[in-house]
C-alpha cells in the first residue's frame, strides 16, 4: 500500500499472524504495535484498557516512556480524544478530523503540549468493546510534520480491525481465567480469596471467599465492601494509594471479631507483572485468614501476619495475654518508652488504635461498642 510520507511494503499475511501471536502472548504487544505503524508509514503504537478513562496502557518502543508520564501526569484524566470517540461510537478506526476540526486541534490542550511535544501529532485510533465491560483503545501515531492520517491508512487499518478486535478478545479471556485460577489456587489450599480489579472491584472470587458475603463482604458497583467500618476505611485507603502495576509491600488489615464470626486479618497482595499485560485484569488478591479463638497467635505468626518486627511481634502477642508495658519491659530488657514505641507501631500496622482493640482482635473476643 502506498500512504502519505513514502510507499510501504506491506506483508498482511504476516502482519496478521503476529496480531494473534501477541492475542495469546501479550508481551510481545509492544513489538506488534511497532510493526503495525511501520506498515502505515506511522510512528509507533499505543494500546490501552479503558475504563471510564484510561486504566493501563501498553506502548512500541518509540513511545515507553512518554506512555508513563501519559498515565501518570494530568494528560490521560484531560485527554478529549476518548471521549469524542465514545460519543461518536464509529464501529472502525477514525482519525483526529473525525473527532475535532482543525482549529480545535491547535488550540486543544492536550494536543498542543503533549501530543505534539512527544512526536504524536495526528493519530488514527480505534475503540473494541470487551465482553466484561471494558474497552481496549488502539492509537496509531504520525509525526504532526507528515500531516494528518490519510483516509486510505485508515481504511487500512480497517482491514486489520476484525483481528485485532479477536486478538484482544482472546487475551481478555485469558486474562479473566489467570484471575480465577489465582482464586481457585487458594480454595484447593483452603484460603478464602478473591481477585480484585482496579479500585477493588471485585473480579473472582473462590467459594471459601464467597461463602463471607454478604456477613463479611459486600460487592458494591465502585469497590468490595469489609462490613466492619474500621477495616474497610484501611481498605479504602490501601486501595487509594493503589499505584499502576501494584506494591512493593503486602497490606494486613485486621477484621475485629464479632459474636458470630472469629476475628479476621486480610491480605491485600500485589499481583506482580500487571502493568506489562493490560489483559490481565486483576491488581490484587485479597486474601483472608482467620485467627484461632483458642490461643493467642505466637510471635512467628503475628509477625507473618501483620509485617512486623521480631520485637513488635513479641509486643503484640504479649499484649494479646493481657501482659502489662512493665512486664513486657522488664521480660525484654528495655525501657517503658520502648515499648509503648513498638505498641504504637503495631496498632498502626494491625489497624486497631486502642490497646484493648489489639486484645479483642488477638484473643478471639468481640468489642462491645461505646
Amino acid at each position: 500500500m502506498s500512504v502519505h510520507g513514502g510507499a510501504v511494503e506491506v506483508d498482511s499475511n504476516r502482519l496478521v499472524d503476529r496480531i494473534y501471536e501477541a492475542g495469546l502472548l501479550p508481551s510481545l504487544w509492544p513489538a506488534v504495535l511497532g510493526e503495525l505503524g511501520a506498515s502505515i508509514g506511522g510512528n509507533g503504537g499505543l494500546l490501552f484498557a479503558v475504563r471510564e478513562g484510561y486504566v493501563r496502557g501498553v506502548a512500541s518502543v518509540e513511545h515507553a516512556g512518554k506512555m508513563d508520564l501519559f498515565m501518570n501526569g494530568e494528560w490521560s484524566q484531560r485527554d478529549q480524544a476518548l471521549k469524542r470517540a465514545y460519543a461518536l461510537n464509529h464501529p472502525g478506526f477514525v482519525n483526529d478530523g473525525d473527532l475535532f476540526t482543525e482549529q480545535e486541534l491547535e488550540t486543544d490542550y492536550v494536543y498542543r503540549n503533549f501530543y505534539r511535544k512527544h512526536g504524536l501529532g495526528y493519530r488514527a485510533g480505534t475503540i473494541i468493546p470487551m465482553p466484561i465491560g471494558d474497552s481496549i483503545a488502539i492509537v496509531m501515531p504520525r509525526h504532526h510534520e507528515h500531516g494528518p492520517v490519510p483516509r486510505e491508512v485508515v481504511t487500512f487499518l480497517d482491514e486489520l480491525r476484525p483481528h485485532l478486535a479477536r486478538s484482544t478478545l482472546t487475551a481478555n479471556r485469558l486474562g479473566f481465567e489467570k484471575a480465577r485460577a489465582q482464586a481457585e489456587a487458594l480454595q484447593a489450599l483452603g484460603i478464602p480469596g478473591a481477585v480484585l480489579r482496579d479500585r477493588g472491584r471485585l473480579f473472582a472470587a473462590n467459594a471459601l471467599f464467597q461463602a463471607l458475603m454478604p456477613s463479611l463482604f459486600e460487592d458494591r458497583m465502585q469497590r468490595l465492601v469489609v462490613a466492619d467500618e474500621m477495616a474497610d476505611g484501611l481498605l479504602a485507603d490501601a486501595l487509594e494509594t493503589l499505584p499502576i502495576g501494584g506494591w512493593r509491600v503486602v497490606r494486613s488489615i485486621a477484621v475485629a471479631a464479632t459474636p458470630e464470626r472469629v476475628p479476621m486479618v486480610l491480605h491485600l497482595i500485589p499481583v506482580r507483572g500487571a502493568a506489562h499485560d493490560i489483559f490481565v485484569q486483576s491488581t490484587a488478591l485479597l486474601v483472608v485468614t482467620p485467627v484461632d479463638r483458642a490461643a493467642v497467635p505466637t510471635a512467628e505468626v503475628l509477625q507473618g501476619l501483620f509485617d512486623l518486627t521480631p520485637a513488635e511481634a513479641r509486643v503484640a502477642r504479649g499484649i494479646g495475654r493481657a501482659e502489662t508495658i512493665d512486664a513486657l519491659a522488664e521480660a525484654t530488657g528495655v525501657n517503658r518508652e520502648t515499648v509503648r514505641s513498638q505498641l504504637k507501631s503495631v496498632l498502626s500496622k494491625t489497624g486497631v488504635s486502642r490497646q484493648q482493640e489489639l486484645v479483642s482482635l488477638l484473643g478471639g473476643k468481640a468489642v462491645r461498642s461505646g
